[in-house]
């Protein structure tokens, strides 16, 4: 396993005090140029598919599920796996001072049409929708976000923006 970043939240002081830990497992779904990506209207930005880890279960199991529920995606076949990223950011919860999230990120192949997605709640509500589109467009519009300090903008989208630049040099076809 390759470890590609690691990565500390601007707002973050300290990754001293009570850390909530949670593991992900996150999609690179490639056709081309294009990548299969979530949009999220709330934040205004795009984001590999993917999420945690339940307790327990095994990070393939987990992927082809956040997989299937959040595109549609059929048929996953995880390929390999392609590095991870370790993560320190502000956490929400009074019992915790920061999350440490480390994201796991697999190539992974799946069937031509997609199915309904079974978003969860708050992901509805966020406004995510699955969407199919070419790697450069999606790192151009991150980048416009972040250079606007948008005041929507999630704490993902660091993560986000730094793995499709990194997918945009090491795996789109020039």
């Amino acid at each position: 396993m390759k470890l590609l970043k690691e990565l500390i939240h601007p707002e973050l002081s300290s990754r001293n005090g009570r850390v909530f830990r949670r593991h992900a497992a996150r999609g690179i779904v490639l056709r081309d140029d294009r990548i299969l990506l979530l949009f999220t209207e709330r934040y205004n930005d795009f984001s590999l598919p993917g999420g945690g880890i339940d307790e327990g279960e095994d990070i393939v199991v987990a992927l082809k599920r956040e997989l299937e529920e959040e595109t549609g995606a059929r048929d996953v076949q995880v390929k390999e796996h392609y590095g991870f990223i370790e993560e320190y950011r502000p956490y929400w919860k009074p019992q915790f001072d920061l999350m440490h999230m480390t994201s796991h990120f697999f190539m992974c192949d799946v069937a031509l049409k997609l199915a309904d997605a079974r978003m969860e709640s708050y992901e509805v509500a966020n406004g995510m929708k699955p969407i199919w589109m070419p790697v450069s467009e999606a790192v151009d519009h991150n980048r416009q976000v972040m250079a606007r300090q948008e005041g929507t903008m999630g704490q993902s989208i660091q993560r986000e923006t730094f793995m499709l630049e990194k997918i945009a040099d090491e795996l789109v076809p020039a």
